[in-house]
């Protein structure tokens, strides 16, 4: 096991904009934002590691606003608020890697495949393609581990090479959510993910991601999620809380 080193990165919030609209091409349920993605995109207003909460659903195609209290900064739709976003100390026991040949086979039983409750995911989706999706499927590793291989695409750079923060918070995110047993269709839904990014990822790079169940608590699943290198460096980690939720979602 290794323990989580955390490397501070400067704020970017005196720059970014104050308004914020998510596509629908990044949808997690068919009517509502991907969870990881709407937190890797709040989470960037804030300086160094940083934890999420999302209150709300976040909605689609709907402009909303991001507010500032000190270091903490919300999304908000009118008087509403969608996310919650704060500088976090990240503490984590992270697996030691697969290879990637290793994480590619465990990839090949991924549960999705054969019942997934929202397969249009942007990030775990099956029904997604290439260059849409990030077809991101972990399937068992060893026990209580799940792996998969990822290799991110043109469309997720920064213009220099780098993938976009955003995008590597969804990449750590539907992992987790394999990591444990919950029913077929079962909605599984992330409530609240801390995140610290150690160095950039790369587009075209060949990446692994695991992740594991932490605890559970009835309804309520604490995961570890990690990005590594082919070479076994970890660039990013993640601890998240996910919520079964009691019946399907009306879509």
């Amino acid at each position: 096991m290794m323990g989580d080193r955390v490397t501070d990165r400067p704020s970017e919030s005196r720059t970014l904009p104050r308004t914020f609209r998510i596509e629908r091409r990044f949808c997690g349920p068919p009517d509502s934002g991907h969870g990881g993605y709407v937190c890797g995109r709040l989470a960037r207003y804030v300086s160094g590691s940083s934890l999420v909460r999302l209150e709300v659903p976040p909605p689609l195609d709907a402009e909303m606003q991001v507010t500032e209290s000190g270091s903490s900064f919300e999304l908000v739709q009118g008087a509403t608020v969608v996310a919650r976003a704060r500088p976090a100390v990240m503490s984590l026991d992270i697996p030691a890697p697969p290879t990637f040949a290793e994480a590619e086979a465990a990839s090949r039983s991924y549960r999705g495949f054969r019942s997934h409750p929202f397969p249009g995911c942007f990030v775990c989706g099956p029904e997604r393609a290439a260059g849409d999706g990030l077809r991101i499927f972990a399937g068992p590793l060893r026990s209580g581990i799940v792996a998969c291989t990822w290799v991110p695409d043109a469309s997720l750079g920064d213009g220099k090479g780098r993938v976009r923060t955003e995008f590597v918070w969804s990449a750590l995110d539907c992992p987790g959510a394999f990591s444990f047993d919950f029913p077929d269709k079962t909605p599984v839904l992330l409530g609240e993910m801390a995140a610290s990014l150690r160095s950039a990822v790369y587009v075209g790079e060949r990446c692994i991601v695991v992740g594991w169940e932490l605890a559970r608590d009835d309804r309520r699943h604490f995961t570890g999620t990690a990005l590594f290198s082919e070479s076994g460096d970890c660039r990013a980690c993640a601890r998240a809380t996910w919520f079964e939720t009691p019946a399907p979602l009306q879509s």
